[in-house]
Parts: structure tokens; C-alpha cells; sequence
């Protein structure tokens, strides 16, 4: 099992250099089923794992020429301040057990998870459907309004700030359908928001829960090799097959966790 979660660790880096996104949907499952954190933990691991792995990918990209600096800056400015407030005032005062029905207790933990796959669900099932798409995995050139990116930084904001995501299975969708960046384009701006998320988010936890400092830099140094390979696997495939196969990954990711969740329990 320890070997089979340092394989997966190596998957969270391939994943985010690969498809700028998948990091926290692998790191929490991976962090909660492998190495049996709480999944409040794991999504607070998840921050820094995933923050640190995607600015190591964000630099790489932009060397590249791949990272849109404005579009990004734009999402952080309401983003970013989000999950501040949200994980360092707003998380420490949801309550542990939220109801019960019969036999049936719905816990912060079980509600984090199920409210993660379904977005995850959401989002992967816009992917395949898209629209028009070019064979970069365009499906238009779009030059968004001010209001819209603040708008959708905000939504990434509020998924990353209460579930550890750094929002790459939501931002990817939005880069490309509503914002119109080429696939490749929106995998290096997608990891650009993703750290500054990520980072700032976590340094929200800081004082809230005991942060096992050499497990966090073993698996980021882990996930950090792994992202340089990802970025080199992108390399090779283009634009249209990375947009489908993202989208068929976060869909069958996300439906397997609610099965698990609401079914096998």
C-alpha cells in the first residue's frame, strides 16, 4: 500500500504538468485511501502539495511562452483573497457532524468528498461535451470582461478555500470554454493560479492543524519529478486529445469517489 501511494504521488505531478489540473484530485484521495489522513487534513496537505507542484510546472510553461500572466493575475485577485478567508477564519467553524438520518451521519469529512466528486462530475462531463473545438483544443477566442474573470476567480476560490483543491478540474474548463485559451495555454495558466491558490491557502491553516513538515517535502519532491515528466509527455500529444482525455479522467474519477462514498459505505 506505501508503495502503491508514492506511485500515485508521482501520478499527482504527472497529472498537473500533463493537464495543468488533477493534482488535488488525486492528492486528497490519495492522501485519505493510501496514506489514511482525515480528509480535513488531507485537503490542508493537498494546498502545499499541489501549490509547491504547480509552481515548479508554472515555471516550466512559461518559459514555454505558455502561461497568459494577465488572465492569471486577474483570477488571483479575487481568488487567492477567497481562500485566504475561507480556510483561515471561515473552515475552523464548521462543525465536525452536520446531521443524521437513521443509521446515516453526514460529517464534514463524507460532505467534502461527495461535494468534491460532483464538481469534478460537472466539470469533466463540460470537457467531452465542449463545442467547436481546433485541433489545439480551442473551442473559441474569447477576450473576457474584468467582472467575468473576478466572477469565476471567486467560484475557484470557494472550491479551493473548502475542499484543498488548487481548482485545476474547475479552471481548465473555464480557461477554455469561457476564457478561449488553446488547451496548452490554459494547462500553463491553470498552474500559475493553481500555486498562488494553493500556497497562500495553506499559510491560512497554518496555527489550525499539526503539519508534519518532512512527510509534506518528501511527496512534494515526489510530485515536483513528476511534473517535469508531465511536461514532457505534453510535448508530445496534442491539444484536442489532452481536453478529452482530462475530461474523461475527472469524470470517472469524480463518479467512483460518490460510489464509494454513498454506496460501498
Amino acid at each position: 500500500m506505501q508503495l502503491l501511494a508514492y506511485i500515485a504521488s508521482a501520478l499527482i505531478g504527472i497529472s498537473l504538468g500533463l493537464i495543468g489540473g488533477g493534482g488535488s484530485i488525486l492528492t486528497v484521495p490519495v492522501l485519505v485511501y493510501l496514506f489514511g489522513f482525515d480528509p480535513v487534513l488531507a485537503t490542508s496537505y493537498s494546498l502545499f502539495i499541489v501549490g509547491s507542484t504547480s509552481l515548479a510546472g508554472a515555471v516550466q510553461n512559461f518559459r514555454r511562452g505558455l502561461v497568459s500572466v494577465r488572465t492569471a493575475l486577474l483570477f488571483a485577485l479575487s481568488s487567492v483573497s477567497t481562500v485566504f478567508l475561507i480556510r483561515r477564519f471561515i473552515l475552523p467553524l464548521i462543525p465536525g457532524t452536520f446531521f443524521r438520518i437513521g443509521s446515516f451521519t453526514v460529517t464534514h469529512n463524507l460532505l467534502t468528498l461527495i461535494l468534491f466528486a460532483f464538481l469534478m462530475v460537472v466539470a469533466g462531463t463540460a470537457m467531452i461535451r465542449g463545442g467547436k473545438i481546433d485541433p489545439e483544443g480551442r473551442i473559441s477566442k474569447k477576450n473576457p470582461n474584468l467582472t467575468s474573470l473576478l466572477f469565476f476567480g471567486t467560484v475557484i476560490g470557494i472550491a479551493t478555500g473548502l475542499l484543498g483543491a488548487g481548482g485545476g478540474f474547475l479552471l481548465i474548463p473555464i480557461l477554455v470554454i469561457l476564457v478561449g485559451l488553446s488547451m496548452k495555454e490554459a494547462v500553463g495558466t491553470s498552474l500559475l493560479i493553481i500555486a498562488l491558490n494553493s500556497l497562500i491557502g495553506f499559510t491560512g491553516d497554518l496555527g489550525h492543524f499539526q503539519i508534519s513538515w518532512f512527510f509534506l517535502l518528501k511527496i512534494t519532491a515526489i510530485t515536483i519529478t513528476g511534473v517535469f515528466i508531465g511536461g514532457l509527455i505534453n510535448n508530445r500529444i496534442k491539444g484536442l486529445k489532452l481536453k478529452r482525455g482530462f475530461g474523461w479522467f475527472v469524470l470517472i474519477t469524480g463518479t467512483g469517489i460518490i460510489i464509494k462514498e454513498m454506496l460501498l459505505k
